[in-house]
């Protein structure tokens, strides 16, 4: 527990998602990115990649179903309308390809208070079918006004 009580270490129910082709190709798209094996199979695969290799930041979409039972967890009370991005951590291991199923865990790693504002702070882990880890990543979470 933290200082005020919050459950710091509570884990939640891990999150499935199975990477599709259109959906790297959707989100590279959507962020600028223009290199041939986030687009186009046989590039991916002449760049030594299986399929279709989804770009770095794409671990957002498939740990969003982790982080947001995490966040709207009603134990911790967070105020959205009061919550800002504080920032975000990764650790990029195996690369993401399409038709692998990445599961992600969550836990809380911290809760504390600084200057009238709550520090939130998340742990995801992402592990492709293989149990290789794609990504670990800290999430830490603002809510102003404590």
């Amino acid at each position: 527990m933290s200082e005020n009580g919050a459950p710091v270490g509570k884990s939640y129910p891990s999150f499935e998602y199975e990477v599709g082709r259109e959906k790297i190709r959707e989100f590279a798209n959507a962020v600028g990115e223009t290199s041939p094996v986030f687009q186009d199979n046989e590039a991916a695969r002449a760049a030594g990649f299986s399929n279709v290799v989804a770009p770095p930041m794409f671990c957002v979409v498939y740990s969003a179903g982790a982080m947001g039972p995490a966040i709207l967890d009603p134990d911790l009370g967070i105020n959205l309308m009061m919550m800002v991005h504080g920032e975000q951590k990764f650790e990029w291991g195996a690369p993401v390809v399409a038709g692998d199923t990445i599961t992600t865990s969550a836990t809380i790693k911290d809760i504390h208070e600084k200057k009238g504002m709550k520090f939130y702070v998340f742990e995801s882990e992402s592990k492709n079918q293989n149990g290789e880890t794609t990504v670990k990543g800290t999430w830490t979470n603002i809510v102003r006004g404590g």
